[in-house]
């Protein structure tokens, strides 16, 4: 069986990974708050997660693998959207407009997920289909006094669980004087933290023994994956961002509320988006929802490739270079497609996924050699005459169904890419017509010369004559090679 390894981020080190059970491996990752679009940041850890399930499911076994992503639809910012609506004029309670704008966001997020090839996970949790279990999840922790309530709220004692800030790497009074912490009358501590709040008339609540009121948010998570994975699974996952203080909170009420357990064994972090060098934000106008990207006209799968490009434990910097790097090898990819597969398409069932690539994933989800792998794959096919079918193809692309790229409609994926490389063939073709002008009167063709040279590598048909250059796409033409 091959050896998984995973940067466990609680011991700060790469360790192997050995399940609980390899009869049912357990992975929970933190799903979004349902309130409004996913940004891209947001698609990130879902892509990251999608890979390492499918690793997962390859080594143990399909039916071997639970995957539990939940969907955050209590929340004060849902509320404040629901709100806004109801005082625009929208019909219905607060209630039912909360229950419709988390319905409508759930869908507009499986589709945008499913766009960019993320399998669904084996369970999606709402958290207010889990009321009860927090309720009594938190009552658990008052009993052992580990909780206590205060004016209708009932809070976290920190101080209580001795390993506090071991995930993250800091002791609670360093957190305390490098944080914002809220500051409450009914705090005993100020790193206490909310597990319930009261509700008043103009707010969903649910009744407890505290009074009526609704859930904080760690304690979401605590209890759902408690019910669907158990006091010990072995991975959780999320974004650097949610270390502090969710995961460590996360940590803290469930080892707490189920001493004999684990909670979870090895935590997952990836690093965070940018766009073009910069923080993603609204006020710089770099900031997009997955929407976005494929309203304009990106295919999911080349968002997916840029994703993969880089490691997830490495910042990652969304480029208009790196879309359009990820467009041409998917293009290409469609077009070996097209003239190396036989028509009904074989079926690609993982049994002959590339050794090399599952070698690169095995080694902490390394899709960035993974994907070299798949670049000299797809250059040796195109070098060598390869026949149909043969197996390097049938290798090639069992690979690609693994990694998630399972339709490569060659059309889809290369009509944005086609305007594209005419635009860029074209102002090569203007730059070298200028050099041969130049060359005429110097008689010093070397300029021209290697500039042809590069581009019939690159699988350009250059065609000269008096009236001027042309360069057409030849039947090896990669993009990814143009001169620049």
């Amino acid at each position: 069986m091959v050896e998984i390894r995973l940067t466990n981020t609680r011991t700060r080190r790469k360790q192997v990974f050995r399940p609980i059970d390899p009869q049912n491996v357990r992975l929970y990752l933190c799903g979004p708050t349902v309130y409004d679009r996913a940004h891209l940041g947001n698609a990130r850890p879902v892509v990251v997660i999608d890979v390492l399930v499918r690793l997962l499911r390859h080594v143990h076994g399909a039916d071997h693998v639970t995957y539990v992503r939940n969907f955050t639809d209590v929340d004060d910012k849902i509320n404040a959207a629901a709100l806004a609506r109801q005082q625009a004029g929208a019909p219905g309670t607060l209630e039912e407009l909360i229950r419709e704008r988390t319905h409508e966001t759930i869908g507009w997020y499986h589709a945008d997920m499913d766009a960019l090839g993320a399998l669904r996970p084996d369970h999606e949790p709402r958290a207010t289909d889990y009321i009860a279990q927090m309720i009594a999840m938190i009552q658990t922790l008052v009993d052992g006094g580990h909780a206590y309530a205060r004016d209708g709220h009932v809070l976290f004692r920190v101080r209580s669980f001795a390993d506090y800030g071991k995930l993250s790497g800091r002791s609670v009074d360093d957190m305390i004087a490098g944080a914002r912490v809220e500051v409450a009358p009914f705090k005993e501590d100020p790193m206490d933290f909310v597990l319930w709040k009261p509700s008043d008339a103009g707010l969903p609540g649910w009744d407890s023994p505290w009074g009526r009121g609704r859930p904080g948010w760690h304690i979401e998570c605590s209890a759902m994956s408690y019910e669907l994975l158990g006091d010990s699974f072995d991975i959780h996952a999320g974004g650097i961002d949610l270390q502090f203080p969710h995961h460590e909170n996360e940590i803290a009420q469930s080892c707490c509320a189920h001493p004999h357990g684990d909670f979870a064994n090895i935590w997952l972090h990836n690093e965070m988006l940018q766009v073009e060098g910069k923080k993603m934000s609204k006020s710089l106008g770099n900031f997009f929802t997955v929407r976005d990207i494929l309203d304009q006209g990106v295919p999911g799968e080349v968002i997916r490739l840029v994703f993969m490009q880089t490691h997830y434990r490495s910042p990652m910097d969304w480029t208009e270079s790196k879309r359009q790097n990820a467009a041409h090898h998917l293009a290409n990819w469609g077009r070996i497609r097209r003239h190396k597969l036989s028509d009904p398409l074989p079926k690609f069932d993982g049994t002959k996924v590339d050794q090399r690539v599952i070698e690169a994933l095995a080694d902490d989800i390394n899709t960035p050699n993974a994907l070299t792998r798949l670049y000299e794959m797809a250059q040796d096919i195109s070098s060598v005459n390869h026949p149909a079918d043969s197996d390097l193809v049938l290798s090639f692309f069992d690979t690609l169904h693994f990694l998630g790229f399972e339709e490569l409609d060659p059309q889809r994926l290369s009509r944005r890419a086609a305007v594209e490389n005419a635009t860029k063939l074209s102002e090569l073709a203007e730059r070298m017509n200028a050099l041969r002008i130049e060359a005429k009167a110097s008689k010093d063709f070397s300029a021209v010369d290697a500039l042809k040279q590069r581009l019939l590598a690159a699988g350009v048909e250059v065609r000269m004559s008096p009236a001027g250059v042309e360069l057409l796409p030849g039947p090896d033409f990669d993009a990814a090679r143009l001169p620049q």
